[in-house]
């Protein structure tokens, strides 16, 4: 890991107030920010993933190449995936304790969405709202902490990403929320490539033990973070005015399959949405 400190120029964030601390006065925001990159040891993640370690040996290899993989002499692993990067708002030497306010977003990029600002998802939204809501809780005497983690595409990478929004698109209907998951089933062979199992661990090597506002509707990255041992005072949905128009399918779908929220969009569509999933819920097993 290495870490620097940096200032964030967002446009949507223009109207936090300017303390002169955690905001300047020309609306710059003060963060410290940490890369990471996963080191493995083989024969403990395999005991934690309930397998045997020439199991997880045997899959490594398999996927990678990598021959030194089968040596047991060897138990540190790079592994060939994203890392992520951490930032933290507010006094880290805090988060340790429990007197201190903490919100933590987990957000899996999106490069679409975070970056150039495309309005068929909730990724650039919901982390602007987690980003405010982190910065607000700094100026409160908090910590704000945004774990940005490389998964695109439900770690299923863009070209998967695109062919199921041009599926989505010309499908039969059109594009609709309870069909959302069923195209990336059709084109991946899964919904969801992520494993966030071990998505906590970064939180965990932080030192963070209870999160106040928990920025996340996901069901899979409430409960592994709640198994590391982590305990979630709120989780906070996504506000619906921050959801844009042509996002609403996928906030229906995800509201359908599980995900927590609050949400006051379109009560019909939402109510067809749970109805057409109804059936396909006891049929279909997310992977997670």
């Amino acid at each position: 890991a290495a870490a620097t400190s940096a200032i964030l120029n967002i446009p949507e964030l223009a109207d936090l107030k300017r303390d002169g601390v955690i905001v300047d006065e020309d609306g710059g925001i003060n963060t410290q920010k940490a890369a990471v990159y996963f080191c493995w040891n083989v024969p403990a993640l395999a005991q934690r993933l309930e397998l045997s370690e020439y199991d997880l040996r045997d899959a490594l290899h398999k996927y990678t190449g990598n021959p030194s993989l089968l040596d047991k002499t060897k138990n540190a692993f790079l592994p060939n995936v994203g890392g992520c990067t951490i930032y933290t708002f507010g006094d880290v030497s805090k988060i340790r304790d429990p007197k201190t306010e903490i919100a933590v977003r987990v957000h899996d990029e999106c490069n679409g969405s975070d970056v150039f600002g495309t309005d068929i998802c909730t990724c650039r939204p919901y982390l602007i709202f987690a980003l405010r809501s982190c910065v607000e809780i700094a100026q409160r005497g908090g910590v704000g902490i945004v774990a940005y983690f490389r998964k695109e595409g439900r770690s299923l990478g863009e070209i998967t990403k695109y062919r199921v929004y041009n599926a989505r698109r010309h499908q039969q209907g059109g594009d609709r929320a309870e069909t959302y998951f069923a195209q990336t089933e059709k084109i991946a062979g899964i919904q969801d490539a992520r494993f966030q199992t071990m998505m906590p661990d970064v939180l965990n090597w932080m030192g963070v033990d209870r999160i106040d506002w928990l920025l996340s509707m996901s069901s899979e990255k409430y409960d592994a973070i709640v198994e590391a041992g982590i305990t979630v005072n709120q989780r906070v949905p996504l506000p619906d005015n921050y959801v844009p128009k042509h996002a609403k399918v996928e906030v229906l779908a995800k509201i359908a399959a599980g995900y927590h929220a609050e949400s006051t969009l379109d009560k019909k569509m939402e109510s067809d949405t749970l109805s057409a999933l109804r059936d396909l819920r006891t049929i279909r097993k997310q992977c997670s």
